[in-house]
């Protein structure tokens, strides 16, 4: 049997089996009781407008707000990590390895409780969405920090070089030539880490949420225990899909972008 031939065989079976499973599941499942739990129109109806004016709205900005604090500190400590000054290195070095270690959740729970106790007198600007910004961007920014550092040493030596020999200083030659193709170069995965916020804007339950400041899991989960319906999860993921699914596709098309230019 020929190469080509046994090629064509193989993919041919794969579809098989892939169709085959389809249809068992199509077959086997209780559709009108998966209907009756998941998809209830009324209950779907019975959380709009609130799920789009208050829920989703408030995991958007929580998303814009933690991400911005992420980028702007996570740039400064790749900075820090990269600087000849050793201190700087140490405390960029034990941030990064700290918070990527440590649960969202729970510096979400330590920025919220944690503070307040350490600083009574004070309170963190903002209230709650400065809370979510701190708790949130501390830890995004040790990610960004990484992916950041990477970018900058992707950029060829050579760039800061030319830059030198012009004429500019260091801090002018990395603000102008090598920052900008080294956010060039990790948009795509910057873009993720804004994906993977918003998803994480789901903790913040556990700062205490009010009827004004609630996102959308919170939300959802008020609506689950009032109806003793799953509709409203379904809803909630819909609506994160529409926040994630449009930033996916960016991610492919700035991917597609970077290739052709490389």
């Amino acid at each position: 049997m020929r190469l080509r031939t046994r090629r064509r065989l193989t993919r041919g079976a794969a579809y098989a089996i892939f169709v085959a499973v389809l249809l068992v599941v199509a077959v086997a499942a209780d559709w009108g009781r998966l209907a009756d739990s998941f998809l209830r129109p009324d209950v779907a109806a019975g959380m709009f407008p609130g799920v789009v004016t208050t829920a989703l709205l408030n995991t958007i900005i929580y998303t814009i707000l933690a991400f911005a604090f992420g980028l702007i500190a996570g740039l400064a400590l790749a900075l820090a990590r990269l600087s000849p000054v050793a201190p700087y290195r140490w405390f960029a070095t034990a941030y990064i390895e700290v918070f990527r270690g440590l649960p969202a959740l729970l510096v979400l729970f330590l920025v919220g409780y944690g503070i307040p106790l350490a600083f009574p007198d004070r309170e963190i600007p903002g209230g709650l969405y400065g809370s979510v910004t701190l708790g949130l961007g501390a830890t995004a920014a040790a990610y960004t920090a990484e992916t950041l550092r990477a970018g900058i040493q992707a950029v060829p030596r050579g760039q800061s070089e030319a830059a030198r020999s012009l004429g500019m200083s260091a801090p002018r030659s990395m603000v102008f030539i090598v920052l900008p193709q080294a956010l060039r170069i990790v948009l795509p995965p910057l873009t993720n880490e804004f994906v993977s916020l918003t998803k994480d804007t789901s903790l913040v339950y556990v700062l205490g949420v009010t009827a004004g400041t609630i996102e959308l899991t919170k939300y959802a989960g008020d609506a689950l225990n009032q109806e003793v319906n799953a509709t409203p999860l379904v809803v909630a993921g819909l609506l994160y899909l529409v926040i994630t699914l449009p930033l996916s596709q960016l991610v492919r098309a700035l991917e597609r972008r970077t290739s052709r230019g490389r």
